[in-house]
């Protein structure tokens, strides 16, 4: 009879205790409350830039530690970057300490809303407020509309969200700000109260909307900037024995605005350069690091003289090249960018004897986005236990490189990361066990030695 009676009551027990789980967890988006929200959205360049400023409360009874912030799933998709400050202080005395975020999976997301999770430096208690200061980053977000354009015409595209900030709290009141870069707007959405100053649309403010408010905006502007995306990038950053780092860049590069459509007439672009092409580019620039030296720029054909290098011993470099044809909407190119640095300014020992590289992830290019990045660090030959250390999720993994008369080859580390913008140009580091020297007494300095006393054979001085 227990054995029967057993069942009965654990299946008492779950569907009593599944009411509880679903109340629990639900309960931490009604304890906390944002009691004003300001969001600025930037679309003065192709990469969307999108400042979230929060001001929560915890309205609850127990403290709360973790604060959600929500994305429609059209956002995520093109999510590069998001970062979240915790401010305190007021004007010129704040100070920010950088939260944890992490992405979060909730059963029954409205509307496949995601998540991701704000994790506090201190948990909040029962009446306290805390100010949140957040950034993040859409790509591929503004579309071009027409899709096809003119040499003549003017790139207009539609930026598409809501005019109210999607949460899974209740907001008392939240303002939004849209930049755009000029004052030519065809169209905007109007959810009033809506107001436009000069390049600059205001919405709101609007006042004590409950979670998952949500209200479709539309805006329908002109932006000639530069849509500069490297569909593929590959930097290899390789040790020499001998000194140098040596940078070769290969780049796959492309116009993501609007297509070209019709000829393309180098008389007129050239001659009325203020209306023929806007929306073209035909000159980039890259920030290299200080000291940088033996610069090429080239393609398949050869070398490509259009090119200028402002170079600062001690500051920064920069080197602004031109691609064989200017681009327009749909077009692409394809180049190689090299040179050499310094090793001592990038390679250094540990207290442990092993040695680090610490060097820049991302694009040189500025304002450009790549849908696909791929850092290989070749170390010298024999060197063992390489490890990486980098700021932000990536792919990891080792090849095997073969160099001139290698014997064991060269370990290559290798990073991935895809849809990365000019926010993630951030030191990383690769850290490894050096070679031995014996090793290297045995390959390249007896190499050395072999081609010195060979040129003096040859030159009759032994």
């Amino acid at each position: 009879m227990e054995a029967l009676l057993r069942p009965r009551i654990m299946l008492s027990l779950t569907i009593i205790l599944i009411p509880i789980f679903l109340f629990i967890s639900g309960a931490s988006s009604h304890q906390i409350r944002i009691n004003n929200a300001e969001r600025r959205i930037d679309l003065s360049t192709h990469i969307v830039k999108v400042f979230l400023t929060l001001k929560v409360e915890n309205t609850g009874k127990t403290s709360a530690s973790e604060i959600l912030l929500a994305f429609p799933p059209t956002q995520v998709d093109h999510l590069a970057f998001l970062e979240a400050l915790a401010a305190t202080g007021k004007k010129k005395k704040k100070t920010y300490v950088s939260l944890a975020v992490k992405p979060t999976q909730l059963p029954d997301a409205p509307n496949e809303t995601n998540y991701y999770t704000i994790v506090l430096a201190n948990p909040l208690n029962t009446g306290e407020t805390a100010t949140l200061e957040i950034l993040y980053i859409l790509t591929h977000s503004l579309e071009p509309f027409p899709v096809e354009i003119s040499q003549s015409e003017s790139q207009l595209v539609y930026y598409r969200d809501s005019a109210l900030i999607l949460s899974p709290y209740h907001i008392k009141q939240q303002t939004t700000f849209i930049k755009i870069p000029s004052n030519k707007v065809e169209s905007f959405t109007r959810v009033e109260p809506t107001d436009r100053a000069g390049n600059e649309l205001k919405y709101g403010p609007y006042e004590d909307r409950p979670p998952y408010s949500y209200s479709p905006l539309l805006v329908h502007f002109e932006n000639n900037n530069p849509f500069s995306v490297v569909e593929e990038l590959v930097r290899e950053v390789e040790i020499s024995h001998w000194g140098n780092l040596q940078i070769t860049e290969q780049y796959k590069l492309a116009h993501a605005g609007a297509r070209h459509k019709g000829i393309f007439s180098r008389v007129d672009y050239q001659s009325k350069p203020t209306f023929s092409g806007v929306s073209s580019f035909k000159h980039l620039l890259a920030r290299l690091p200080p000291r940088v030296h033996s610069v090429y720029y080239r393609d398949e054909i050869g070398n490509i003289s259009t090119s200028h290098l402002r170079a600062d011993s001690w500051k920064i470099s920069e080197l602004e090249i031109e691609p064989r044809y200017p681009l327009f909407g749909g077009w692409r190119a394809t180049f190689v960018i090299g040179y050499g640095l310094p090793l001592e300014d990038f390679l250094f020992e540990s207290s442990d004897g092993r040695r680090y590289l610490n060097f820049t992830f991302g694009c040189p290019l500025v304002e450009t986005v790549v849908d696909k990045l791929t850092i290989k660090v070749v170390l010298p030959e024999g060197a063992k236990g390489p490890s990486a250390v980098v700021p932000f999720p990536v792919e990891q993994r080792l090849e095997t490189k073969y160099s001139y008369l290698d014997v064991v080859g060269r370990t290559v580390v290798v990073l991935e990361k895809k849809n990365v913008v000019p926010v993630h140009n951030i030191p990383f580091q690769v850290t490894f066990s050096p070679v031995l020297p014996l090793h290297f007494l045995s390959i390249d300095f007896i190499i050395f030695v072999s081609v010195l006393l060979g040129t003096f054979c040859v030159s009759g001085m032994i």
